[in-house]
């Protein structure tokens, strides 16, 4: 029990480290003494006042047209008022502020020395803060001990993930072996804090490994298969011009696929190992025989619920896109075979496999150690 308080400590200090460390570097870029205005910048303001709003013409359609007197909170014009047209150019998107909006603001230098002002965004970080406070504090008080250990696992797969797998795909390693060496660090650790350290955490790990193996050979198998290259995505174009071809971005696709799945693998290979120990507890007298397929028939709910929650979860994440194609006058046979669609179709399939693989997996290694066990 004490080597585990030690390891919580020491990972709670290397969260504390990382935030004090972000936080000293913002407050350092915001006291920071700034002798010149640069070329471009971005600074973040309020709305202090709504100077004028009409409708005007704008290319032949009526838009509205607002001048805005904004006070700046962070920049090198913190604390100056300044006066921003909002409105006078066509947009897709037109966004109508009001006193105490919280903005970005996009500030820029012209060869003649004039410098312009346009609002880029609203500033999100408040709305993400209140809404993360939630989420921590649900977390501890329905799930206490075990919530505030699962939250300090999340916390260090961020760590792995942002200081060890990004930074390495950046630098040009292979993703997909980096994601794999990644998964193999966050798996146990994330495990453990979350489930405590016991016989149903190490067979839910081993189950949840052989899934991982599985999913990362079938996605290969069929990227390859369907000759995908991963430029779906704008971003992957922009990435590619950024880093000059140093990522590989097949492999970022395959990296992806694996991270992906990893997340929801813990929920289906804990379930099932749990499951297995709890029910030889209730009965010891079961065989493993007996065992597994009474075991095997809640996995099956699992899997039939999870299967459609998955269905679910994609179709809301690919919303915009889906809707792009459903009074495409193609037929669609032609529609799902853009790779575009075809990348979201096999990055869903092989997921799922690898989650419904997960259950047999899991629910025999439970099984044998537990029927072992007596």
């Amino acid at each position: 029990m004490g080597c585990i308080k030690n390891t919580v400590k020491k990972i709670f200090l290397v969260l504390i480290f990382v935030f004090v460390f972000f936080f000293n570097a913002t407050v350092s870029a915001q006291t920071g003494v700034v002798k010149s205005i640069p070329k471009q910048e971005t600074l973040e303001a309020v709305v202090s006042r709504v100077i004028e709003e009409k409708k005007i013409e704008v290319m032949q359609k009526k838009q509205l047209y607002q001048k805005l007197e904004l006070e700046v909170t962070k920049g090198t014009l913190v604390g100056e008022k300044i006066i921003i047209e909002n409105g006078n150019i066509p947009l897709v998107n037109q966004q109508k502020y009001q006193v105490d909006d919280k903005v970005m603001v996009s500030m820029s230098k012209n060869i003649d020395g004039n410098t312009r002002y346009y609002i880029s965004d609203h500033i999100r970080r408040d709305s993400l803060m209140i809404l993360f406070f939630i989420f921590v504090i649900l977390t501890v008080v329905i799930a206490k001990i075990r919530g505030l250990m699962s939250l300090l696992g999340m916390g260090l797969s961020f760590l792995i993930i942002f200081f060890f797998i990004l930074p390495r795909i950046l630098s040009g390693a292979d993703p997909v072996g980096t994601a794999i060496l990644g998964s193999l660090i966050i798996i146990p650790v994330s495990f453990f804090l979350s489930h405590g350290f016991n016989k149903k955490t190490f067979v839910a790990i081993g189950g949840t490994m052989i899934a991982l193996v599985i999913t990362g050979i079938l996605a290969n198998i069929f990227v390859e298969g369907a000759h995908l290259t991963g430029f779906a995505s704008e971003e992957a174009g922009f990435l590619q011009v950024a880093k000059q071809g140093v990522i590989n971005i097949k492999g970022l696709l395959l990296a992806g696929i694996i991270i992906g799945v990893l997340g929801v693998l813990d929920d289906i290979t804990i379930s099932q190992s749990a499951i297995v120990f709890q029910l030889k507890e209730a009965n010891k007298r079961l065989d493993i025989d007996e065992l597994y397929k009474m075991a095997m028939k809640v996995g099956q709910d699992h899997i039939s619920s999870m299967v459609n929650t998955l269905v679910l979860v994609y179709t809301g994440a690919a919303l915009p896109l889906l809707l792009l194609f459903i009074n495409n006058p193609l037929p669609f046979s032609q529609v799902i075979n853009y790779e575009i669609i075809a990348e979201e179709i096999i990055r869903t399939l092989v997921g799922s496999i690898g989650l419904i693989l997960a259950v047999p997996v899991t629910t025999f290694i439970a099984t044998f150690i537990a029927s072992k066990k007596e």
